[in-house]
């Protein structure tokens, strides 16, 4: 598996990597963080204030050498985000809100399920219950509305 991570940069920063990747000019690039998530990208003698975040889910990457089978490279689980002088930092320092595609728009809130609110007393009981069922009891102090509002739960 190779290392790889992804490198959002605003538009006019990609048309300066793209002229620089192209043609041989003598601009270099250089990206250093000072502490763990925030850095700079230096493009010539440009510098831009960059983060280290983490996506809301895994990215595979594949490669293919002969345009038939793909082969999977690497697992890319943080992006490093360029930003203008002007842009305002992420609002959240360690988790990128959004993923990579229009779809992944607040990934975290719209396609991962929460915690249900579970009251422990309530389990540790049907647990109990359940137990004592299994091995050919019966369940003690059987109360209907509170399974109900269990199995609606799960």
């Amino acid at each position: 598996m190779e290392e790889q991570f992804i490198l959002r940069v605003p538009p006019s920063v990609a048309e300066r990597i793209d002229r620089l990747l192209n043609e041989s000019g003598s601009e270099s690039m250089d990206l250093s963080f000072s502490d763990g998530r925030s850095g700079a990208f230096i493009i010539g003698e440009d510098h831009f204030p960059a983060s280290l975040l983490d996506l809301p889910c895994i990215v595979e990457s594949y490669k293919t050498y002969d345009d038939n089978v793909l082969i999977k490279t690497a697992d890319v689980g943080q992006m490093i985000m360029v930003r203008d002088d002007g842009d305002p930092p992420p609002e959240v320092v360690v988790e990128h809100r959004h993923g990579l595609t229009p779809p992944m728009r607040d990934a975290r809130r719209r396609r991962f399920r929460r915690e249900p609110d579970l009251n422990p007393e309530l389990v540790r009981r049907v647990e109990k219950d359940l137990l004592n069922i299994m091995n050919g009891g019966t369940a003690e102090n059987f109360d209907i509305l509170s399974y109900c509002q269990i199995y609606f739960i799960c």
